[in-house]
Order: structure tokens, then sequence, then C-alpha cells
């Protein structure tokens, strides 16, 4: 039954409804089951709620340690958001224990207990033999077959099929692999995250490149999920970068949704729902038989290999696609495809938390409403000047902006739910607002030009928020992947008293008044190079406002009035050449807080509590190590499995330091070993291998 007021009223014999709405005024008795039907909906919630605790999929986070416990599952360690992963090893643990030993089972309990797409190999089978004449293995060969290019090019990966030769070393410590007792277990740390008809770059009538940067993009799989628990993760199965070779062979399972069928044309058979990679022409998706998968790679002034004149030609590797030379020109390319990336950072179709518009909230959608945003801008302002613009779409939009904003009012610009647009502005992207206004980005990908908060008559614009944004590093990228201008700003401040803050972005340097504060969390502030500077005042060299870091990765040298609170971040900077002032230089070191952070051992700021390196001796071992530093390679940001444990598990709730804080890697890492110790078989060990 539903509480609403309304049902409750016609509940009401009818004589005190006539009476309630007789009296002056009227419906106070309306008014008063309007109060009780709203407690009553929230016991009916809780009711609702109690129900759903009931069961380990529908259960509230703090339930399932208890339902854990009526199993004999005992917990793990927490891994702060990512406490919710604990559901599905509860979930899967009376299935897992009926086959408990098997490759199988060790497979699904690593998916289960870390969260990351993996693959359990038992390196027995892979070992180069004298085979017992009652038991002949016929796939197992000592020698490779050089006909085989499968095989080949996935030695050493989690789907090496080549026979090896005994290594004796320990599997423990990630030395050896290949020996009878031993078993592996490797894990996918990146993701596979979807761009939805995405516009291609144009190079001419028939070169495009698929990235909206105009980039090199190395596209990926996107997993499917495995029917059976018996199942063993296949290449299909995991967020795996995507081969060449391996898409023209198995086209059917990487892209397109349907192949055109002879008997009908006009009504093609979907026969993969979720393929990694689309193609669309003039907004007409594109038949699986109308692809070929070829080298696109650089030859001079064009590209090698076009692919055959009757279709679309697509390089996986190169994030390429070349019309066949018989084919008309297009008026538009776009593609739905994925790339890989450690987090939910820096925008993207991922789910991204977002408080309610309030009531009255005008919001001007683009392009379904308006065909630019500056024509949605230009609307806002004609309604009162505060609202919403939303763009619904991932396209890429090529506009000269400015925002303004009046007094005490707020202006969002933002990507809807699932959508991932590139602004790529024609002149840089100005911020304004009169007294106590306020500016949100959120979901954002801008490239080409730095955004600039000037210092103009009237501007008092207080509060500048990027939220889930990348204001690309060195503001655009070449060709070749590489920054276009690495010394160059992303975010410009020339006025004073303007909060700024970051959550969940990436950006680039940032050049901030003195009288402004910034405050970043979960978030890269990349200057292309360990040596420029990150962090600065408008004129480059002298000291920004007050800054507070949180869980934050500062690439670059770093100028501040004061510190806020800098911690569980890391600061990976080195002193330029002739400069006389330490890498990380704060004026007033008398107050804040620099805790469990890692930064250059000679940095001046406030005292220091639990940070790396702690002397001098320990500088170059204590120094992170990253996978990439480069903005767009898909492990950019990530701290290598090298890095010292003191970094890695040495933030205030021993996750690691860094951008990448709320992964909790390490404690992912430690849980699997863990519960290993209950799942393997008695003489076996097994090794953690990291593919990306």
């Amino acid at each position: 039954m539903s509480f609403d007021t309304d049902t409750l009223y016609r509940l009401l014999p009818a004589i005190h409804r006539i009476r309630d709405e007789e009296r002056e005024p009227p419906g106070a008795l309306k008014a008063l089951l309007s109060v009780i039907a709203d407690q009553l909906q929230v016991m009916e919630e809780n009711l609702d709620q109690l129900h759903d605790d009931l069961f380990i999929e529908t259960c509230a986070d703090w339930v399932i340690p208890y339902i854990g416990d009526l199993i004999g599952c005992e917990p793990l360690h927490p891994l702060g958001q990512a406490r919710g992963l604990a559901r599905a090893e509860v979930a899967h643990t009376i299935a897992l224990r009926r086959r408990k030993g098997t490759a199988a089972v060790l497979e699904q309990l690593a998916r289960d207990v870390t969260g990351w797409n993996a693959r359990a190999v038992e390196f027995f089978q892979l070992l180069g033999t004298t085979q017992y004449m009652n038991h002949l293995r016929p796939g197992n060969h000592q020698a490779p077959d050089l006909r085989r290019w499968e095989p080949l090019a996935r030695v050493g990966t989690a789907f090496d099929r080549v026979a090896h030769t005994v290594d004796v070393r320990r599997i423990e410590n990630g030395s050896g692999r290949h020996n009878i007792p031993q078993v592996g277990l490797f894990l996918w740390r990146l993701g596979a995250y979807r761009h939805t008809q995405s516009p291609a770059v144009r190079l001419d009538d028939r070169r495009y490149l698929i990235s909206p940067l105009g980039a090199p993009l190395q596209l990926f799989t996107q997993p499917r999920t495995e029917d059976e628990i018996t199942h063993l993760a296949d290449p299909v199965n995991v967020p795996d970068p995507i081969l060449r070779r391996v898409m023209a062979d198995r086209l059917a399972l990487y892209a397109a949704r349907f192949q055109t069928a002879p008997v009908a044309p006009d009504n093609p058979v979907i026969d993969n729902a979720d393929p990694s990679l689309i193609l669309y022409v003039d907004g007409t998706e594109v038949a699986r038989d109308a692809l070929a998968v070829c080298n696109l790679q650089d030859d001079g002034a064009t590209w090698a290999h076009p692919g055959p004149a009757d279709r679309y030609a697509i390089d996986p590797v190169l994030g390429r696609v070349a019309v066949g030379a018989d084919l008309p020109v297009p008026a538009s390319v776009a593609l739905t495809y994925h790339h890989g990336f450690s987090a939910d950072m820096g925008g993207g179709e991922y789910s991204r938390p977002r408080s309610a518009d309030a009531g009255g909230t005008v919001v001007q959608q683009v392009p379904n409403v308006h065909a630019t945003i500056a024509a949605a801008l230009a609307a806002l302002e004609e309604l009162g000047g505060s609202g919403v613009v939303e763009i619904t779409d991932s396209g890429r939009y090529e506009e000269t902006l400015a925002i303004a904003v009046d007094p005490d009012a707020r202006i969002t610009l933002r990507a809807a739910k699932e959508a991932w647009p590139t602004l790529v502005p024609g002149g840089e992207l100005l911020l304004s607002g009169a007294a106590g206004s306020a500016i949100t980005l959120e979901g954002l990908r801008v490239a080409g030009e730095r955004l600039r908060v000037p210092d103009i008559a009237g501007n008092e614009l207080a509060r500048l928020d990027i939220v889930h944004c990348t204001l690309v590093p060195g503001r655009a990228l070449d060709a070749a992947g590489e920054p276009v201008a690495p010394m160059l700003e992303s975010l410009t401040v020339e006025i004073a008293n303007v909060a700024v803050t970051l959550d969940h972005a990436i950006v680039g340097a940032l050049r901030l008044h003195e009288g402004a504060t910034l405050s970043a969390r979960d978030s890269i502030i990349d200057a292309t190079a360990t040596d420029h500077m990150a962090l600065a005042a408008t004129d480059h060299l002298s000291a920004s406002g007050t800054v507070s870091l949180d869980a934050c990765t500062l690439i670059g040298r770093m100028r501040a009035t004061a510190v806020g609170t800098l911690s569980n971040s890391i600061l990976l900077a080195r002193a330029a050449a002739g400069d006389t002032l330490p890498a990380v230089h704060v004026l007033r070191r008398q107050t804040g807080c620099v805790r469990f952070s890692c930064l250059p051992f000679d940095s001046a700021t406030p005292r220091r509590y639990r940070c790396q390196p702690d002397s001098a001796d320990a500088q170059a071992q204590q120094t992170p190590r990253f996978t990439s530093l480069r903005y767009g390679h898909p492990a950019y940001g990530q701290l290598a499995r090298a890095t010292a444990e003191v970094i890695r598990r040495g933030a205030d709730d021993e996750s690691e330091m860094g951008a990448f804080h709320a992964l909790f890697p390490a404690q992912r890492e430690a849980n699997l070993r863990i519960r290993l110790d209950e799942y393997l078989r008695v003489g076996l060990s097994a090794g953690i291998f990291y593919e990306t």
C-alpha cells in the first residue's frame, strides 16, 4: 500500500473530508495527514530495506560482514570507498568452497577480493618436459610452432601457451614462474572506459583519428562476462589492449553489433550486443563485414596499408580510421569505443555522484535544445543568469566561450550522465562573476586553451569548482601523443579571494593569485615535467595563495604562500637549473600541516609528520616510481609495483599516497594473499602479477 497523502485522505469518512474543506482556512486535516504520510513512507522504506538486508545481493554495505559471519567468512582489510567489494566474495563463498583448490576458483576469488579482472594460470601445464608415454599431452610442445602467430604474440603474458624450462625461484615474490607447484594470478589494474558515438578528428576526406584530442589512442577490450565459474578467462573476458591481428582474426568478438544478413539486408540480426568498437558513418552504424583491421602507421605524408578500397580500415593500436577509396566521402565519422585507465577520474561515462538540482533550477541542454554551448549560456542569461548548461553527448565542441555570472548566482557547465564531451575553445575560456558568484565545471575535457579568471573591472568571482574534469596538461597533444605546450598552464586566476576546488580532476599547471586559495582532492596536477612549475603565482615565479591537497599527485615544482593541509599526497618535483629555492617552497611555515605525504626532503614546508623520504640518504630509494607520467597513456599516474612500500602503504589509512589513494591497491593485494591461504591446495604456492 502506498502511504501518500491523497490515499490516506480518501480513506477518511466523507463527513470529515467535507468539514475539512469547509473550514477556514480549508485543508488543515489534509495537512496533518501529509505529515503522517511522510513518516509512514519513512517506515515503509525502512521495512523494505530490512527485507533487502536478508539477501547479500541487495543488503546495505554495513550488513555484508554480518551475513559473512553466518557462513564463516572472515572480514578482510577495509578498502575505504571500495568496501563494497566484499559483497561479491560473500555471495560466492559457498560455491567457491565446493570447488576449493581449482584454478577456476582461484581466478574467481582474485576477481571477487580485488575487484580487478583476473586470470589464473597453472604453470606446470606450461613446462617443457619429457612426457610419460601412458599420459601424452599432444598440445604440449617443447619448441613453439613458428607458423602459429598468436602463441608467439602472447609470450610472457597471462595467455602464454608456449612451453618453458623449469624455474626454481620462489613465485611469492614475483621472481619465479614455471614450476610444478606454482600458480600465477594475473590482475588487470586498468579498466575499460566507454565513449559513446564520439566524433573522430578529421585529417582529410579519408583519414580520421579516433581520439577527440587527435593523439594516438590504444583501444581496449570491453570485457565479456563469463557464463560459468569453471571457465578460465580468455582475452575477450578482460580489459586488455586490442591487438591488430587478434581483432582481424576475431572481428565478431570485438567490432560492430551485427553483420549484414544476405537474406535480409534491411533487417540485420544483432549477434554482439556489447562490442568493444562500433563505427558510425553519417550517423548510421556500419556493419561488421564493411570493416577491416589494418596497420595505419605513418608512411611519409600518408598512412601505410590503407586497407581494401571497399571497406573502412581501423587500427586499434594507434586509434585511426581510413575510408576506402571506393566508398563515398563521409560528412561525419564517429565511434563507440573503450580506452584504458585506472580510476573514475578526469571525467568519463562512469557514474559520478552528484547532488540533485535545487527546485526551480533552470537546465539548458546541448545539443538536444541548443546546438551550441554559447547559445545555451545566452539562453540562461535571458532567464536570470543562473542555472545549468548540460551537454548530453560525448561530442567535440569547438567554440569560443565566456561565462559571466550574476551576483550571488551559480552557473554549472556539466556533462550529463554517461557522457564525456570535449571542449576545444577557440580562445581562452574566460570566467567572471559579480560578488558572491560561483562557476562549476563538471565531467568535461578541455583542450587547446587555458581557463582564465581575468583581472577586469567588476570581476569578483568567489568560487570555481572543477569536478571530474580534465584540463589537458600541456594544453593539447600532438600526433605523437606529446604535449603541445609543455611549459604553459591550464588555469590562471588573476584576482584575489577566489576559492578554487579540484575534485577527481586532471589538470595542467596552475597559476593562482596570491590571494586565491586552492583545495584539491583525489586529483592530478601535472606540469608535464618534474622541473616545470606546477603551482605558482601569475608571474610564474612568486608564491600562489594558500594550498590544501588531499590524496593528490603533483608533478612539478610548487610555490605557495601557505599550506592548509597537505596529506596522503605525492609531490614529484626537482629544482630547475639555476633555481635558488627548493622545488617545493612555502613562505609561511609556522602554520599548516604536512602529513603522510611524499615530497623532496629539502622542501621548505611546515613541520612534516610521517612523510617520505625521511632522510637525504633515503631520497633515491624512496622516490615514487610511476608506470607512466604522460597524459594519454592508459597507466598515466599509476604507481609502479617497484615503488617503496613506505609510499605504497604510507597514507594515514595504510593505502598508497597520491591520486589513486582511494583504490587501496596494496590492501587488495594483501587481502588476496590472505584468502589464498584458505583456498590454495597444500603444497602449491601462488604469485600475483599485474598484467596492466
